[in-house]
């Protein structure tokens, strides 16, 4: 029984090697086109706003909408309407957004970052297997959740002080949608501020123990600078959760755009606002409706400044401690 030579050792690794790289062409291929999904995704988004947002800039001069100082969008939308010619002027939305998110990174700041602390240099592996998973629960109740309780617990209880101690505090303010914001805020700060700080090489850590500094000591001169990249990155996630925060602001801030940096007055928010405006049967063709579009490109702008400074930071952190 005859059989066939087998071919050349070098013929079966040359077809070996065309189907790897015939594989890892496929898979590249693959890659790119992921890549390409979300570049032209984002795209599209930035367009469609845009392309909105001019047609209502030819309604409304860019400098009123810029900066006009009042906000009452109550125009007609058709023919046989009456309306007022409207107001809108982005700076009360801005003044309140900006507001509540300085108020919710007030409090979702120093707890997250001294949980992270805590939890990655302080506490025993028992402790952090049980705090850590209570403390990340936070990040998955709904944020309408979070709303009953602002409106419902937090906004009487501020009320009550207040009005014991003379404080005249409304019945929906930013302090109270701050205070409920920063603690939703709380797992988002000190998850990510954990892991930049478990990232920090424990070589790092020897040698300043080895020198003789005491462990606070290290921590605070070492380990959080060697982190500072990544808990900047916590920071901006966090505000840029804060700044497009809606359900909360509705239910415990209100929707009145007032131009005010009081914390105990009602105020509302770009996004809130949005939502308001795109709300039941709307004519696309309308100042009132056009300018959902407007908002949203201006708090795109806004929240991309943001990402800018941040990795500018994070970029100066990562040549002083390269």
């Amino acid at each position: 029984m005859s059989t066939l030579p087998k071919p050349p050792l070098d013929l079966t690794l040359r077809h070996a090697r065309a189907r790897t790289q015939i594989i890892e062409f496929l898979i590249q291929l693959v890659l790119i086109l992921c890549s390409l999904v979300a570049i032209l995704t984002t795209l599209g988004i930035v367009l469609s706003l845009a392309f909105e947002a001019f047609r209502f800039f030819e309604k409304i001069p860019i400098g009123d909408f810029i900066f006009g100082l009042e906000w009452s969008p109550q125009t007609a939308i058709r023919a046989d309407q009456v309306g007022s010619s409207g107001a809108f002027g982005v700076i009360p939305l801005l003044t309140g957004t900006l507001l509540i998110s300085f108020i919710a990174m007030a409090v979702a700041t120093p707890l997250g970052l001294l949980s992270a602390v805590y939890l990655a240099e302080y506490a025993r592996p028992k402790t952090r297997a049980v705090i850590k998973p209570l403390l990340e629960l936070l990040a998955g109740i709904p944020t309408v959740v979070y709303g009953f309780f602002a409106a419902l617990v937090v906004a009487p209880i501020l009320r009550g002080t207040g009005a014991s101690v003379g404080f005249e505090i409304s019945s929906e303010s930013a302090l109270a949608a701050g205070l409920v914001m920063g603690i939703m805020l709380v797992p988002f700060v000190s998850s990510l501020s954990d892991d930049a700080i478990n990232a920090v090489p424990q070589a790092l850590r020897d040698a300043s123990l080895g020198m003789g500094a005491t462990h606070a000591e290290t921590v605070q001169k070492v380990v959080l600078p060697a982190a500072t990249p990544g808990i900047v990155s916590s920071l901006l996630l966090a505000m840029s959760r804060a700044i497009g925060e809606t359900m909360i602001v509705v239910m415990a801030a209100g929707l009145a755009a007032k131009l005010s940096l009081n914390p105990l007055d009602a105020v509302t928010t770009m996004t809130v606002q949005i939502v308001t405006l795109l709300t039941g049967d709307q004519e696309f063709d309308s100042a009132k409706t056009l300018a959902a579009f407007a908002i949203a490109l201006f708090l795109f702008i806004l929240t991309l400044g943001l990402n800018i400074i941040a990795l500018k930071i994070v970029d100066s952190y990562r040549k002083k401690y390269a």
